[in-house]
């Protein structure tokens, strides 16, 4: 069987991974200069004079001053809306031909994210170089590993067609269809099973499969994944998935926080395994875990992706979380370990100084290791179902008004459940309410209103409480907190000690 390394890459992949490592602001100068060249005749381009920028003596202070931030609605209605109309070269050269769906916003259930071959390109070029780690900065890898199969658990590769021409669906759907021609030999569970949309479908397929294949690693989200090996488990009566899959030594993961997964995960195993977190979003790879005991996942600061940051504080952002109109951002050179920043971005996919949302810290700056720290705005998202406190005012608002009921406050913890996990809402009113009615209202709406919400309701996110409390509480609360008055508002997600003191809070009140 041929291996990866047997395997003759394309001249354009096998070029960029010789890319000689430099110090981290060349490099990010370089990616600019290069990004702005190739996109300065589109309308983003001149309208924002990229060819001034490329010509002056510190292009990345004018593209700071020239091209301003922009966050998804912002660049969505001035420039990617004319995309999905078939206009070519808006924000970047050609026709745009696929498009990421991404978590919703309470206007529409889904953000298209623009999908070029160049980015395709880039994200293979990533995949293939955190592999190459494995072997040269990890201690203890199983090398015969590295040449078996690759699970890949992810979104159906069955797009929806666009009336342009183009595709659209989960960024792991297009990547899968889009495989490189070298990676299928490795690739499962196969081009007809990842088209599968339902689910339930493609884990009984898997399982079915199973046995015949020789897999060495597993990727996508934890929740989905272990629910796939607690499945094969069961239905071939065995002790531990390394009976069906004796080679699986690599976990890739990335997306939501790995350690509430990581007991039940070593609970499935015959043998320790090496868990690889990466950072991929549908705008780009951004980083991954490239070496063993490493902080954080390291920045790829040579491939595409123009990074600047910006500190997450009351300067820069709002208490919504919505970024200032001329925020402070800096470059890789002027970052500081341990403080919090939001992520700009501009890509070979046409995102410009782009808010994607995340915030993140420096661990290490020599090696540009970073952990995410959390997202701009408030949200809850436990298994990937990226529920923001816009989805919920927006369901709060509609139903409310269906059922003819005020509702002042409310607020949403999640937690372990069943193995894997549910949200329990509080919902304050004085008005006479059918608790099971409101959360079954709630929850269908969330479901319309954001696809990963929606998808997770099928998988791990197994149930959805909710309990009616009278308005009186959540005052008794904020006072007791030293928090009652206007300018203080009830949390809309509760985690960590607030949590903890609302539970005792309700637990006295029943007393």
């Amino acid at each position: 069987m041929a291996t990866i390394i047997d395997i003759k890459l394309p001249k354009a992949i096998a070029n960029a991974l010789r890319i000689p490592q430099n110090d981290p602001k060349r490099q990010q100068l370089r990616v600019l200069k290069k990004l702005l060249k190739k996109a300065r005749f589109t309308e983003l381009g001149q309208e924002y004079r990229f060819d001034e920028i490329l010509f002056n003596k510190n292009p990345a202070k004018r593209f700071q001053e020239l091209v301003p931030v922009h966050d998804y609605n912002k660049i969505y209605e001035h420039w990617w809306k004319k995309t999905l109309e078939g206009v070519p070269d808006v924000t970047w050269p050609g026709k745009i031909k696929y498009y990421a769906l991404s978590s919703g916003t309470s206007e529409a259930a889904s953000k298209y994210i623009p999908v070029t071959k160049e980015l395709l390109r880039s994200n293979t070029i990533n995949y293939v170089r955190q592999l190459i780690s494995l072997v040269s900065s990890y201690d203890h890898v199983p090398r015969s590993a590295i040449t078996k199969g690759f699970l890949m658990l992810g979104g159906a590769t069955d797009l929806q067609k666009g009336k342009a021409g183009w595709y659209a669906g989960d960024l792991s759907g297009i990547l899968a269809k889009k495989r490189p021609f070298w990676f299928q030999t490795f690739y499962k569970p196969g081009g007809r099973i990842a088209a599968i949309k339902d689910w339930n479908q493609k884990l009984n397929e898997i399982v079915e499969h199973a046995p015949e294949w020789d897999i060495g690693y597993i990727v996508g989200v934890p929740a989905w994944c272990q629910m796939c090996m607690e499945m094969v488990i069961e239905h071939y009566k065995v002790k531990n998935i390394h009976e069906i899959w004796p080679n699986f030594s690599f976990f890739v993961h990335g997306g939501v926080a790995f350690e509430p997964y990581k007991k039940g995960f070593e609970k499935l195993l015959g043998k320790p395994i090496i868990y690889i977190e990466n950072y991929l979003s549908s705008e780009g790879f951004i980083g991954y875990k490239h070496r063993d005991n490493a902080k954080g996942m390291q920045l790829i600061l040579n491939n595409n992706i123009f990074f600047e940051f910006v500190p997450f504080d009351s300067k820069n952002f709002d208490g919504e979380g919505k970024i200032a109109d001329n925020p402070e951002a800096v470059m890789i050179q002027d970052v500081e370990e341990g403080k919090d920043y939001a992520l700009l971005m501009s890509t070979n996919a046409g995102a410009w100084r782009y808010l994607i949302g995340d915030t993140i810290r420096f661990v290490d700056k020599a090696k540009s290791e970073v952990v995410i720290t959390g997202r701009t705005k408030h949200f809850l998202s436990l298994v990937g179902e990226h529920l923001s406190v816009e989805n919920m005012n927006k369901a709060i608002e509609v139903v409310s008004n269906e059922m003819n009921i005020s509702i002042p406050e409310f607020t949403v913890a999640g937690f372990p459940y069943q193995n894997f996990f549910a949200h329990k809402w509080y919902i304050a009113t004085d008005d006479k309410a059918d608790a099971e009615e409101l959360r079954k209202r709630i929850d269908k709406k969330l479901c319309e209103l954001n696809d990963d919400y929606a998808t997770e309701r099928t998988s791990a996110l197994k149930e959805v409480f909710l309990e009616v409390l009278p308005e009186e509480k959540f005052m008794k609360f904020m006072e007791m907190k030293g928090k009652l008055g206007s300018q203080h508002k009830f949390p809309r997600v509760l985690k960590g000690k607030i949590l903890e003191d609302w539970n005792r809070f309700l637990e006295k009140e029943v007393v």
